[in-house]
């Protein structure tokens, strides 16, 4: 369940999330693989038309061609302008909804064409899209992350579940956090409601804030391995 923006935030009542992030961030695991092509020779606009098309229609191709609108106007500009643009892009246009309205489940990963075309999503749809603009930009995988961590309800000592993305200049430095509850992105030091748990992206997982990875992530997250399954069949890798 994710952090809902601008409202209050419930407190995590789902035993299989809690179970999932002890369980993550106490095994003991082994080396990563890269399952994510070079974004130039993979991605196939048409076939992600096509796919758009069928499963959402004329609304849901709209948002795409906005999409590759964006990434077309960003791919000359820095990184500071990509990271800004491509996390407004999704904050402004993509509503939060929990999985059990949305898809009629308690946890599901949506792909960035499942997020556009329902207009909707949560903390992980999000951040798994930003992830996937970036990439499609060209930002190298190593310098981004998707974050798990315990957010912090206001002052209380009540934490929530939740996801952010997290863009590393060098693999040891403070992450900027590219957050769908903050309009703004800020270097983690400054996101003081946050607790890393662990991270991930498509060559390895870190525990908590360390920069050493310690997993393939697909071995653990079956999650992130159906999106990256349903990613491919739908034209993005």
């Amino acid at each position: 369940m994710a952090l809902m923006p601008d409202s209050p935030r419930p407190i995590l009542s789902s035993l299989s999330r809690r179970q999932f992030l002890a369980t993550v961030g106490a095994l003991i695991l082994g080396a990563g693989v890269s399952v994510f092509p070079t974004p130039a020779t993979a991605f196939n606009p048409q076939r992600l038309r096509q796919s758009m098309q069928q499963q959402y229609g004329a609304s849901g191709l709209a948002v795409l061609e906005a999409w590759f609108e964006l990434l077309e106007r960003l791919r000359r500009q820095d990184i500071q302008t990509q990271l800004r643009n491509v996390n407004d892009f999704f904050n402004r246009r993509i509503r939060w909804v929990e999985d059990i309205h949305n898809w009629g489940q308690e946890d599901f990963w949506a792909t960035p064409l499942e997020t556009m075309g329902q207009g909707q999503g949560d903390c992980e749809d999000y951040s798994i899209a930003k992830y996937v603009s970036l990439r499609q930009l060209d930002v190298p995988g190593e310098r981004l992350r998707m974050i798990y961590v315990r957010a912090r309800i206001g002052r209380s000592q009540i934490t929530q579940a939740h996801m952010v993305l997290g863009y590393y200049s060098t693999p040891s430095a403070e992450p900027l956090v590219l957050d769908n509850i903050a309009p703004s992105i800020s270097p983690a030091s400054q996101r003081t409601d946050l607790d890393p748990v662990f991270s991930f992206n498509s060559e390895g997982l870190w525990a908590g804030g360390s920069s050493e990875s310690r997993a393939d992530p697909l071995a653990r997250l079956s999650r992130w391995r159906s999106v990256v399954e349903r990613m491919q069949s739908q034209g993005f890798i």
